[in-house]
């Protein structure tokens, strides 16, 4: 691999990992009162998010939808097999119990996005359209209505938000 590969490749998880941590910035700061803070965490976000796709696209990372639900099955099989059983024994071995449970919740979730993403590779040529909702608690998702309970983390009905 090239050096101007690696580069792209760190810079693209830098962006992306910058991305999601100025949208946890930015909803403390709306918590906390500073609006006008969280707005520029936001903004910045977005144009993290712009620079990782950007670096994306120069890795060729961006295939047809079939060869990108084929990465994204592949992605959460690995994470759940063999990603985050090994972080769970480590947190459990250490007694960090919020780790333990984060990684938990994600494994659990994972082997769900596994499903669905290879539900809809099978159904490509004749998807069904269908609600998707989010357990905002664990990430769980699934097709169709909220269960009262996450089935994962049991979190209420109200903990999801339908995704458009």
């Amino acid at each position: 691999m090239s050096a101007t590969d690696r580069n792209l490749q760190e810079a693209f998880a830098g962006e992306s990992q910058a991305n999601r941590k100025y949208l946890a910035f930015a909803d403390k700061a709306e918590r906390e009162g500073y609006k006008q803070v969280a707005r520029l965490f936001r903004a910045a976000a977005h144009a993290e998010t712009i620079h990782a796709h950007a670096h994306l696209r120069a890795m060729k990372g961006i295939g047809d939808t079939a060869a990108n639900l084929k990465e994204a099955v592949a992605g959460e099989t690995h994470e759940f097999k063999e990603m985050y059983p090994a972080m769970i024994e480590a947190a459990k071995q250490e007694g960090h119990k919020a780790a333990e449970r984060s990684f938990t919740y994600a494994n659990e979730v994972e082997k769900i996005h596994a499903a669905l993403y290879q539900k809809a590779l099978d159904s490509l040529d004749s998807p069904v359209e269908t609600d998707i909702h989010v357990c905002s608690v664990c990430g769980y998702t699934c097709e169709g209505d909220a269960p009262d309970k996450c089935p994962v983390c049991a979190a209420n009905r109200n903990a999801f938000v339908k995704i458009d």
